[in-house]
């Protein structure tokens, strides 16, 4: 066994300790404010080794989960006991309800955005390179078990076929972090998904299928194969890479408020 199939079973292994981990935390105590975190941290943890682990410790995970409960249970309390009041006093203190869940949801907001502006710009990075990398999984076996090349090479397909997979899952991925309430309008919400998504994700497969290219004719005589453990560090690597490469771009958007921060 040689040195570079030792790391890749290491590097393997550590990314799907952290997936399972990340996965059973947020099955205890789920995000809430943006439910598809819930998918975005797993898989960051499954191809960011230590770095994503320790990034959703720090930036993504519940930090008082215990406290968010109670506050729950403290506020469906406030809820039944405002509609009794109700009862006897007419609608005044039903706006008031309503006007003290308005600054509880607008207080959680602030709270949720009130991260350092690069940390903010990491999560945002997460989301839109956890998305890219489904793509990039699935194609990749897709293309070397039906054989398909483009003129003649097996990578130029695997580049169009990820590309394509990985746009409609970062399209997804972006839809459904914008908030349901904005889901009233689908035709918007897909088009704001598509001016957000568009320039990190193809900053996110530039640096990926660049080192796809540096594996394939630097590295290696010709790209490891997907039944090798060498083909999914290497594939470690190049979603490390795309994230690096997508965060400047991801920094430029939510600067812009072309994204939001996260």
């Amino acid at each position: 066994m040689t040195w570079i199939v030792v790391i890749s079973y290491l590097s393997i292994i550590i990314g799907i300790l952290q997936g399972i981990i990340i996965t059973v935390d947020i099955i205890r105590y789920p995000q809430k404010m943006m439910p598809i975190m819930n998918i975005v941290w797993p898989l960051t943890g499954l191809y960011f080794p230590i770095v994503g682990f320790c990034a959703y410790y720090k930036l993504g995970r519940n930090k008082d989960p215990m406290q968010m409960d109670m506050g729950d249970m403290n506020m469906e309390a406030s809820m039944e006991m405002e509609m009794d009041m109700n009862m006897d006093h007419g609608s005044h203190h039903m706006e008031h309800h309503h006007e003290h869940m308005q600054h509880d949801h607008s207080h959680m907001h602030h709270h949720h955005g009130n991260k350092p502006f690069w940390q903010s710009v990491f999560v945002s990075t997460t989301h839109c390179s956890s998305g890219c990398s489904i793509g990039d999984l699935i194609g990749a076996p897709i293309v070397f078990a039906l054989g398909w090349t483009i003129a003649g090479s097996m990578m130029l397909a695997d580049y169009v076929i990820e590309f394509i997979l990985a746009y409609i899952f970062g399209l997804l991925f972006q839809y459904y972090g914008m908030g349901f309430e904005k889901h009233d309008h689908p035709g918007e919400a897909l088009k704001d998904a598509v001016k957000a998504d568009t320039l990190s994700l193809i900053a996110f497969e530039i640096g990926m299928f660049g080192w796809m290219a540096i594996t394939n004719y630097v590295l290696f005589t010709s790209m490891p194969e997907p039944t090798s453990v060498v083909f999914w560090f290497m594939m470690q690597i190049a979603m490390m890479i795309g994230f690096c490469t997508s965060y400047p771009v991801n920094w430029y958007l939510v600067k812009k408020g072309v994204k939001h921060a996260m």
